[in-house]
């Protein structure tokens, strides 16, 4: 049953992090804006996800939250609220730092996941729990909390501002020939692929016609694995990872003609912006974390590592099983992410 039959005044949004999730609850927010325009939006999110907020959604108010500064930066983020009270709540983290969170959030209604994918005791800090719908996809479940507010059902789709510098940026990076962005590496190394399995894709992108970009974050797994990279091929390729902002990303990514990440930022990224990426999974099911748009053109092992591990088929395990074994991306062959790369350069007519 919808909360609202004609727009409510204020809502906040509460969801902290990973860039990936905060990206595909962009389409959520950006939903209630398009019904709803004069609902006043306030979004709570990470340090490093309210940077890259900000300028994307200038209608909003985002208010940035210090996890690292413990109690005292939930303190912050109240002290910012200034005593509002809000229609509703949107409770989109099930973690436990955010449930606490929103203890200092006023509101009518606290919206959380229903008892198919909530987590981490958020039950006892909501009081209205959203149906899950059928799709797996984590955007799906954020879609979710915008009908049962009452806002009709919409396909996700995301409208950003890119700033003029940073497109300006972007183009100055890329040369006469179509551009395969190679984002290789997630925040944790267990999901990343190998640098043999990049440089031989990179060599075959070299061959089909395009230039490749390496990026990414200043994380020095990131860093790391870019030399690993570079290191494995026999021609040169610009190596952006470590100098870039998220908001340069963003831009260098919707000038490319192609993205190439794992299960990552960069990903959902390249989604926002409507560039077809390729993704690499091996220890989440891309059904439920997959760039949303482009799920069709996902490499991935883990259906056969879930049975490796488990001896049960992806349809026999909960829908949020993560594979453990640290070497799973290794079941991903070479071979196969070309293939995609040849499907995709084709179906999308990209050269």
């Amino acid at each position: 049953m919808a909360l609202f039959s004609t727009p409510p005044q204020s809502i906040c949004v509460l969801r902290l992090s990973a860039i990936g999730d905060v990206c595909n609850a962009i389409a959520a927010v950006q939903a209630i804006k398009t019904q709803w325009p004069d609902t006043d939006i306030t979004w709570i999110a990470g340090k490093a996800e309210a940077a890259l907020l900000t300028p994307l959604l200038p209608t909003i108010t985002v208010i940035p939250f210090d996890k690292k500064a413990g109690f005292k930066g939930m303190q912050a983020v109240w002290k910012a609220l200034d005593g509002k009270h809000f229609d509703a709540l949107l409770h989109m983290q099930t973690a436990i730092r955010a449930s606490l969170l929103s203890l200092g959030i006023k509101a009518k209604f606290k919206l959380g996941f229903d008892k198919t994918r909530v987590s981490d005791l958020q039950q006892y800090f909501t009081n209205v729990k959203v149906p899950s719908p059928q799709s797996l996809h984590v955007l799906d479940g954020f879609m979710a909390f915008t009908e049962t507010l009452g806002l009709k059902p919409q396909k996700p789709t995301w409208t950003l501002p890119i700033r003029d510098e940073d497109t300006a940026w972007a183009k100055a990076q890329l040369g006469d020939k179509p551009t395969l962005v190679v984002a290789p590496a997630a925040s944790k190394a267990f999901k990343n692929w190998t640098a043999e399995g990049y440089a031989a894709v990179i060599e075959h992108t070299i061959d089909k016609g395009f230039d490749v970009i390496l990026a990414g974050g200043p994380g020095q797994i990131e860093i790391d694995l870019g030399h690993a990279i570079e290191n494995q091929i026999s021609r040169q390729v610009k190596n952006l990872i470590g100098k870039t902002t998220l908001l340069q990303l963003l831009a260098l990514e919707k000038e490319a003609a192609l993205v190439l990440a794992p299960d990552s930022g960069p990903a959902h990224l390249a989604n926002a912006v409507n560039t077809p990426v390729i993704g690499l999974y091996a220890h989440h099911n891309p059904a439920r974390t997959g760039p949303y748009n482009w799920r069709k053109y996902v490499v991935s092992a883990y259906a056969e590592a879930i049975e490796a591990e488990t001896g049960k088929a992806v349809e026999q395990v909960s829908w949020r099983t993560r594979v453990k074994d640290e070497h799973a991306m290794q079941r991903i062959t070479t071979e196969s992410v070309i293939a995609r790369f040849d499907e995709v350069t084709e179906k999308e007519e990209l050269l």
